[in-house]
């Protein structure tokens, strides 16, 4: 999906970048002979490599993540939406991802297919901001978010967050308007990341004066700081892609930064360890466990 972009950026023709784009980045047709007609590769690409890898790891254990995250809303009556629709968003990339993968001779079902994988990717975007508020408010505000949290209102901001994302798919339905799309875009993955460090800072100054239960803090830190990792890691590349000029024709920069944010499925379900109550301090548990069993034969050594 890269070379797309790469493509986008040195034309106008919608038609002429969509087959370009179909022609050199699918792995199955990246080879032509004299006459001009394709035949396969001998070798898979790295990055379809990847992409499978992701796939078959992240599919399986999003789609138990859901259900185990259903079924706590059946036994305890906790509703977390926002994780749930993040998980949902997931399978919408990963599904996109398989279809990707399997190269459909189509342009047109390739390109349904790329604009549904940006709107899950943005989805997905929306609901990690969620996730993050929703934790700052417990500990910052946590009367107001217990009287005000009702499953309507989580209901409601999500399909503003499912919303959102038809702003970046729908130009295109009426206009080739890439730099519109880019700039949208751009805007939409960089507004995220001083929300993040917001919440997470302001968390952190709360924490004193907060009475909620100790590792209630230690589970909400946690995934504030984990969403914040995941952000910085998988997005900050494809933000500066998008505002530095001379990035958008490194081909190596190009395919980090792209390839970074198929693993965000696989990065979400991080989450699932730290919205679990105990997981976190069965963590620490564990890493101090293995850290003591160092030191004692570090010792006996000596």
């Amino acid at each position: 999906m890269e070379d797309f972009y790469i493509s986008q950026k040195k034309s106008d023709n919608y038609s002429n970048i969509i087959s370009h784009y179909h022609d050199y980045n699918d792995t199955g047709y990246n080879n032509t002979n004299a006459t001009g007609d394709y035949y396969y590769a001998d070798e898979l690409d790295i990055s379809e490599i990847v992409t499978c890898v992701i796939i078959s790891i992240s599919l399986p254990l999003t789609l138990v993540a859901i259900y185990a995250l259903y079924s706590q809303l059946q036994k305890d009556h906790v509703a977390p939406i926002y994780i749930i629709n993040l998980f949902i968003s997931d399978l919408i990339q990963l599904c996109c991802m398989i279809v990707k993968v399997t190269q459909p001779y189509d342009s047109v079902t390739q390109e349904v297919f790329f604009y549904i994988y940006y709107f899950g990717l943005m989805a997905s975007v929306g609901f990690m901001v969620c996730v993050a508020l929703e934790r700052y408010l417990v500990i910052t505000w946590p009367l107001w978010y217990h009287f005000r949290r009702t499953i309507k209102t989580s209901l409601v901001f999500s399909v503003v967050v499912w919303t959102l994302p038809l702003v970046y798919v729908l130009p295109f339905l009426f206009v080739d308007a890439f730099k519109v799309s880019d700039t949208i875009f751009a805007f939409f993955l960089l507004v995220p990341f001083p929300l993040l460090i917001f919440f997470l800072v302001g968390t952190l100054k709360a924490l004193s004066a907060s009475r909620v239960p100790a590792d209630e803090k230690r589970r909400i830190v946690g995934i504030l700081v984990l969403v914040l990792v995941i952000y910085t890691l998988l997005f900050l590349p494809s933000i500066i892609w998008f505002l530095v000029d001379e990035a958008q024709y490194d081909i190596t920069f190009s395919e980090l930064s792209f390839t970074l944010l198929q693993f965000s499925p696989l990065a979400d379900l991080t989450l699932y360890v730290f919205i679990r109550k105990g997981a976190v301090d069965k963590l620490l548990a564990s890493v101090c466990r293995c850290r003591m069993d160092i030191d004692d034969n570090s010792r006996s050594s000596a």
